[in-house]
């Protein structure tokens, strides 16, 4: 299967320019995809355009990482309903640098003769005049053919409209691909299909500069089958950093997808080969509920972004989350699964002074210390997982996790966490 038709089978195709096909079956290409660098992280919605990229790579072609370290001052409109805030050179250049190290876990920038470049655009749009600029490029384009851009028309039909300097960037982003051209001999671009009028922009200019042929191709944006923003949880944006966006919960999110999503993201977001994603499309089909697929899925997605020793911990902490087998954990292991919980300190000494009442309202779980010995007795309360029914039993050192670590949990879902420090 070449890689275009690989391309399809896996649903990444929404769109490419004619001649795209030859080109790549004609021997090895350059091609690259920009990442926008409005925060310090990637996240998972920039997956996507970066297994494109690795895959190319695999199939014998060369990638380029361009980071917009100077296109990020102006911000890009596509798909967005108003202007942007704009960052500063020194915010910008920040973020740039945060992104190579994520960038090394999917693509080869040793490899030969194919390497993978990370490429800044601010090494020539920062020193570029405007005069320079204008005369160069802006007369490459009128101002019908800008307005007539999918984008531009967006805008202008809302309340916001369009800043010049988000209008300009549709001419900066196909300054980019010439140069990318000029210079390393790239003629393919990849992005999302809200990319296609400033990739097709680009193929333009570069014909209209030096006579060549460019093309472009544009990946779906990835969405949930519930209608919302992939990428997008509770807690807000997963990334891929693990200081923003923690492995274990990484690994949860994957976890958590939706049947009628899994198979296809499967097909997005890992290596697995054609046969094997059949199958795990058979086990949804007749076994949901063993989320055979599902857990394939985080393992691979969080094997690949985060290395196996993060895998292992994450995998772990979710057999802790669901098990509920605290005492055999570790206590990081059960801090990464209770990152999210209420918790308190106590020293041990006050702990083993405490029966099991007086301690479940220390942890607040109930108002009163009569509330806690009611809650007790009912059989409503979990020290580490057990249910305790004997509301006036003495603590002790036995009932901690490792000696530093107690959880109580009211119910189902209502739980606090509650470190030991001190004698």
């Amino acid at each position: 299967m070449s890689v275009l038709d690989e391309f399809a089978w896996r649903g990444m195709v929404y769109d490419v320019t004619e001649g795209t096909r030859e080109m790549l079956a004609g021997g090895p290409v350059t091609a690259y995809v920009g990442f926008d660098p409005t925060a310090s992280s990637l996240h998972v919605g920039s997956l996507l355009p970066i297994m494109a990229l690795a895959r190319l790579q695999r199939a014998g072609h060369s990638p380029i990482a361009l980071v917009g370290g100077g296109t990020g001052l102006i911000g890009d409109p596509s798909g967005k309903s108003q202007e942007r805030t704009l960052l500063s050179i020194e915010d910008v250049d920040a973020n740039v640098r945060g992104m190579r190290a994520q960038l090394e876990r999917f693509l080869d920038f040793d490899a030969r003769p194919n390497a993978a470049r990370m490429v800044n655009n601010a090494d020539w749009l920062r020193r570029v005049t405007l005069l320079e600029f204008l005369r160069d490029t802006g007369k490459h384009f009128t101002v019908n053919y800008m307005l007539a851009k999918e984008s531009v028309k967006r805008r202008l039909g809302g309340d916001e409209g369009i800043s010049f300097t988000e209008f300009s960037y549709l001419l900066l982003q196909s300054y980019d691909y010439l140069v990318l051209h000029e210079r390393f001999g790239c003629t393919l671009q990849m992005g999302g299909s809200d990319q296609w009028g400033n990739i097709t922009a680009g193929c333009d200019l570069i014909r209209r500069v030096d006579g060549a042929k460019a093309h472009g191709l544009v990946l779906p944006l990835v969405t949930t089958s519930a209608g919302t923003k992939f990428g997008k949880t509770e807690a807000g944006t997963v990334w891929l950093a693990p200081d923003r966006t923690s492995p274990f919960r990484f690994y949860q999110f994957w976890l958590n997808t939706d049947d009628r999503d899994v198979v296809r993201y499967l097909k997005f977001f890992t290596w697995l080969d054609r046969e094997t994603i059949e199958g795990l499309e058979r086990a949804v089909a007749e076994a949901p509920e063993a989320r055979e697929a599902q857990r394939t899925l985080a393992v691979e997605v969080t094997r690949l972004v985060h290395g196996e020793a993060e895998l292992a911990r994450a995998e772990r902490a979710s057999a802790i989350m669901f098990g509920g087998a605290f005492r055999d954990a570790e206590p990081e292991d059960l801090l990464l699964v209770f990152e999210d919980v209420p918790s308190r300190t106590m020293s041990r000494t006050a702990f083993v002074s405490s029966t099991v009442a007086h301690a479940v309202f220390e942890a607040g779980l109930a108002a009163s210390k009569g509330e806690a010995a009611r809650l007790v007795k009912q059989g409503g309360v979990y020290l580490n997982g057990e249910r305790v029914t004997d509301d006036r039993r003495q603590l002790t050192m036995d009932d901690t996790l490792g000696g530093s670590l107690v959880v109580w949990q009211k119910g189902q879902r209502d739980r606090r966490l509650v470190r030991l420090e001190g004698d």
